[in-house]
């Protein structure tokens, strides 16, 4: 039987005492249709409806929920944000567990290390640590849960100075099916320790992470807009920029329609080395055509959110696909141009960005997360404003220009980012990890019960 139907099948009798269970705990209960207009979610196109919305404020009553639902066979969706634009934080049928309330944030500047609950959002964390002089390794979206971003890997601007979100992750409190409560770190819980850092939520319940913070002076960022003509020899510039970039330097190229509704390339530059030194390299890539715009302006480490935050804007329709590199070769960056040109909405953007230095510089098999060879990943967001009739132009068009990138890029992909049903590149995303991944999967949750970003297959019932 389909899991995400189990909990729509409990009788009445056994669903009223689920939720009393439930509210004897403490917990606040929605039931479906209620439920629909109390979950905010990042993907307009998508119409979740989970059966009972279950808001905890505490561990004690996520772990009184993690026994119910286990009593009760009841189907699990975890949610701290909605940001998840495949819906599996939000399943059909499911049991939803809230964890939006758990937002304490305690700062240990002596130790440059931050304790979090997990509904703490990437801005909130970040001007926690801002306020104190450090910074978080963080995304590009304020709105995203940093659980969520650093239980999937975590890409973001500082990653080559500092490593992937999962890299900085010192420890997690973790709720586990049988609603047993563990702390695991390097020596303790090692196994589910290695398997979060990359391999999602997949596991247990993480109600609480600490994490590293660091120091770092002012970041100089530069913001380049090319015109579209110039788009060909911009891209290959950046290409070959960023195969030689050292650790300070991290570089973005963005597709998106520029003012008069006309397709502009902005290369987005994060330098946090010495300042003379980032200015000539912003010099240099300006010098690779004719821009319309330079910027380079000195930033402090929190202020590096704002440039990019909400530029994915939440209720738009989304389909979104994801490609690897080793390298940008001429012709992936034709099918990058000629499927921009031919985009089906002027809201949608695609996005490459390079990661190497420190967050390549960690062993494959020591995380979850085992691509750690240098890579470009290309990401493909294809938005457009409700309604939803012409929803599927745009899938469509996302699709495409998926498969036409495939003959040049790397197996797998980033897998916060894959379909469920990509199961040939889920197999690869993880690199040499798989075969390990599964096993702990089949060791913590051998039911399946748990279900976030897309894992290997595992010896287990779904």
């Amino acid at each position: 039987m389909d899991r995400e139907k189990v909990i729509a099948n409990i009788d009445q009798t056994d669903c009223a005492a689920l939720k009393g269970r439930l509210i004897e705990a403490g917990c606040q209960v929605l039931m479906m249709p209620a439920v629909g207009g109390k979950i905010a979610h990042w993907n307009g196109a998508l119409d979740p409806r989970p059966r009972m919305l279950v808001r905890c404020s505490t561990v004690a009553q996520v772990s009184s929920v993690m026994r119910a639902a286990s009593a009760f066979d009841a189907p699990l969706a975890v949610y701290n944000g909605g940001q998840d634009w495949n819906g599996r934080s939000t399943r059909d049928g499911s049991l939803l567990l809230d964890l939006c309330d758990l937002r304490t944030i305690e700062i240990d500047t002596g130790r440059r290390e931050a304790t979090i609950g997990a509904g703490v959002t990437s801005a909130q964390l970040n001007r926690a640590a801002g306020e104190r002089d450090l910074a978080a390794v963080i995304g590009n979206d304020g709105a995203v849960s940093v659980a969520g971003l650093t239980l999937g890997g975590g890409y973001g601007p500082l990653m080559t100075r500092f490593g992937l979100a999962c890299d900085n992750l010192l420890s997690a409190e973790v709720v586990l099916l049988d609603g047993s409560i563990v702390t695991c770190r390097g020596e303790r819980e090692p196994d589910l320790f290695w398997a979060l850092r990359g391999g999602g939520g997949n596991f247990g319940v993480v109600t609480s992470m600490r994490l590293r913070l660091h120091t770092l002076d002012v970041a100089l960022v530069g913001t380049i807009v090319f015109p579209w003509t110039d788009g060909r020899a911009v891209l290959a510039h950046f290409a070959g920029l960023m195969l030689r970039a050292p650790d300070e330097l991290f570089g973005a190229a963005v597709l998106a329609t520029g003012s008069g509704g006309k397709p502009v390339i902005v290369i987005s530059l994060v330098w946090t080395g010495e300042q003379a030194a980032g200015e000539a390299i912003i010099g240099e890539v300006a010098a690779a055509g004719h821009p319309i715009v330079v910027r380079a302006a000195p930033t402090v480490a929190r202020d590096l959110l704002s440039l990019t935050d909400g530029k994915l804007a939440q209720g738009l329709g989304y389909e979104v696909a994801t490609r690897w590199f080793s390298a940008l070769t001429g012709a992936t960056i034709d099918v990058l141009l000629a499927a921009f040109e031919a985009r089906t909405s002027p809201l949608t953007s695609i996005i490459v960005h390079h990661c190497h230095g420190a967050a390549t510089r960690v062993a494959a098999d020591a995380t979850a997360f085992g691509m750690r060879d240098p890579h470009f990943t290309a990401l493909i967001y294809a938005a457009w404003e409700p309604p939803l009739a012409d929803a599927a132009l745009h899938r469509m068009w996302a699709a495409s220009l998926d498969g036409e990138l495939a003959p040049t890029s790397l197996p797998g992909g980033y897998a916060n980012l894959l379909p469920d049903r990509a199961s040939d590149r889920i197999a690869h995303a993880y690199g040499p990890n798989a075969l390990k991944l599964s096993r702990i999967k089949a060791r913590f949750d051998s039911r399946g019960v748990l279900h976030a970003i897309p894992l290997p297959a595992f010896s287990g019932a779904a």
